[in-house]
């Protein structure tokens, strides 16, 4: 990790060289972070949901909020420290932004050491009036707390594409299928088959983000036709996959 910025500044930026599956476990700041990979793709994860970043876009993350920051393959991390009284004192949740070339080469002008003082304090100024949000729909896959149906789901979170059935599961983990259908549900919220497509999906982001083809993520997170994950992935999110990360 490098860090930079005058001592002065009110913005600090980090660079940290993310080898694939890299992950910085929980943990919080005190100050605001804008994380935004010039390379490769993040994955952020809060209690609120998971936000999958390619270089287009950038993840408003505010002082005190608890996440935790991995990579899927090789990447590289711009992070933004701001002093917690100042950003966009509406943004109290994490808030996905758009990381238009100006917003990428402000990154890269403030993460110099030669900038004197009064040029750091344009770029920050400049800074705020560039992050621009979009709506994004996020994936949430709460994990049961019963110990059976937690195995399960440790299991499909290693591999989403494996395609047993609750009665195998059950076989697998010593319960009824009906036992664990209660169990998905009560812990969860939802039914297991959709708990399954949520995990799908999540796992699915990562590739379509660094460009995978859809057939082919499609067959990696379990399904038999690209036309299927498609769908499911409409249904969930509201937009087909290529949309995802073009709006």
């Amino acid at each position: 990790m490098s860090r930079t910025g005058h001592g002065s500044a009110a913005v600090f930026v980090a660079t940290f060289a993310m080898p694939a599956h890299t992950r910085y476990v929980r943990h919080v700041h005190p100050e605001h972070q804008l994380a935004w990979a010039p390379t490769g793709v993040l994955s952020v994860r809060t209690d609120e949901g998971t936000w999958v970043l390619p270089p287009t876009r950038a993840l408003w993350i505010p002082s005190g909020v608890p996440h935790e920051t991995s990579a899927h393959g090789r990447a590289t991390m711009r992070a933004l420290y701001l002093h917690p009284d100042l950003g966009p004192t509406a943004w109290t949740r994490p808030q996905p932004v758009v990381a238009r070339p100006l917003l990428a080469e402000l990154i890269h002008h403030l993460a110099s050491a030669r900038l004197d003082v009064a040029a750091r304090a344009r770029a920050e100024a400049v800074l705020f009036d560039v992050l621009e949000p979009v709506t994004v729909t996020t994936i949430d896959a709460p994990m049961p707390r019963d110990p059976r149906a937690h195995d399960v789901a440790v299991a499909l979170l290693a591999a989403p594409a494996d395609r047993r059935s609750l009665e195998e599961w059950g076989r697998h983990v010593g319960a009824s299928a009906r036992t664990l259908t209660r169990a998905f549900r009560h812990d969860t919220g939802l039914p297991f088959a959709r708990w399954r497509t949520l995990v799908r999906i999540r796992a699915a982001l990562p590739e379509l983000a660094a460009g995978a083809a859809v057939a082919t993520v499609a067959r990696r997170v379990g399904y038999d036709t690209p036309s299927a994950f498609v769908a499911a992935f409409r249904r969930e999110l509201g937009v087909t996959p290529g949309a995802y990360f073009h709006r």
